[in-house]
């Protein structure tokens, strides 16, 4: 809801003031839609960027479990420290584990929620190995712990590699995206093509530019995404095991 608002009220602060400078409703309408959508998108994108920051703080969270472990603590103590010890963005999580934990006593069912919560194959290989651990009481955890970190962190640095050398592609076609409409903006200070974009014609023009554009920004933004490792460990698998005909499905 908040977003919508911001970018409802870009939109029209966009219009204003393309309004002001060419006069013609028509193309200040086709950049208040233009900025909208813009505005929209850097958004979505911001909170991609919080989802990856959360990626990023596994390796660490994992650093802490095998200290805690390591200094003699409970693998369920290991965890109720990441509450207050953990890396700053994922302690709201864990501090609902922690809560969850002392009010049920179910070990089990409380890792299942942060799984449901993270809902991401990372932090679901490193619940799933906690709860076998748990289950059959393995003294491999610290060695199985290790070898998820090396693997997180090595996929993180061939991710930030890739994205490092993707951006200037992907900054380069967004201004070849905006350069046309930067031009529209300068040659609608002229009467004439304010009155030309007002006619029919003008506006069917400028209906198939953003069409365009927004064709070519959502592709170009498809074909540069990377690809996302599918989740294993979920309620889905389980429950199929168990219960064919009864599926409760996180992903």
């Amino acid at each position: 809801m908040k977003n919508n608002f911001r970018t409802l009220l870009f939109a029209c602060l966009a219009s204003a003031f393309v309004i002001l400078m060419t006069g013609s409703i028509t193309i200040s309408l086709a950049f208040g839609v233009l900025i909208g959508g813009a505005t929209y998108v850097t958004l979505k994108s911001r909170a991609n960027h919080s989802d990856s920051q959360f990626i990023s703080a596994w390796p660490e969270v994992i650093d802490h479990l095998m200290s805690g472990i390591q200094s003699g603590l409970s693998l369920s103590e290991s965890l109720v420290g990441l509450a207050t010890r953990g890396p700053e963005i994922l302690r709201p999580a864990f501090t609902e584990f922690r809560n969850s934990l002392f009010l049920n006593g179910d070990f089990e069912s409380a890792i299942e929620e942060l799984k449901s919560l993270f809902h991401h194959h990372g932090s679901d290989q490193i619940f799933e190995a906690l709860l076998i651990s748990k289950a059959l009481g393995g003294s491999e955890l610290l060695s199985i712990l290790r070898t998820l970190g090396d693997f997180l962190r090595q996929d993180l640095a061939l991710r930030r590699e890739i994205e490092v050398k993707h951006s200037w592609i992907k900054n380069s076609a967004h201004m070849s995206a905006i350069a046309p409409w930067i031009l529209l903006l300068l040659l609608s200070t002229q009467p004439t093509t304010a009155i030309a974009f007002s006619t029919p014609t003008g506006i069917i023009i400028l209906i198939a530019g953003l069409c365009m554009t927004s064709i070519a920004y959502f592709w170009m933004n498809r074909l540069g995404r990377l690809p996302q490792t599918p989740r294993v460990f979920t309620r889905l698998a389980h429950s199929e095991t168990h219960n064919p005909m009864k599926v409760t499905r996180y992903v």
